[in-house]
């Protein structure tokens, strides 16, 4: 396995211990009306772009709805050669419930 899950709050823990590059891959609409404060938008259309310019030597938590879809995403990304990726269990919709005031719309 490529990536591994950790639960919101130990992706909070990273967020205020290291250096990490938040994604967030769910639609833009929604990613939009709302998103994990300093994630960046990734989806079909841009993602060669950002792993082209990726910082592959930071932490990579990966956000979608539910924590689902984030797995595979992050599977993907560890393929790329990212030194550490993480797939956020519960996703965005855990996230705003758990960090209302860490999140921006």
């Amino acid at each position: 396995m490529s990536f591994t899950c950790i639960p919101g709050a130990a992706a909070k823990q990273m967020m205020e211990s290291r250096e990490v590059t938040i994604i967030d891959i769910r639609d833009p609409s929604s990613f939009a009306a709302a998103h994990v404060t300093g994630a960046i938008s990734v989806n079909n259309t841009n993602v060669n772009e950002f792993v082209a310019q990726a910082d592959f030597e930071k932490p990579l938590l990966v956000f979608c709805y539910h924590g689902h879809s984030s797995q595979g995403a992050a599977d993907f990304f560890g393929n790329q050669g990212f030194a550490e990726v993480y797939s956020v269990d519960g996703g965005f919709e855990e996230w705003r419930v758990a960090y209302p005031t860490d999140q921006t719309s």
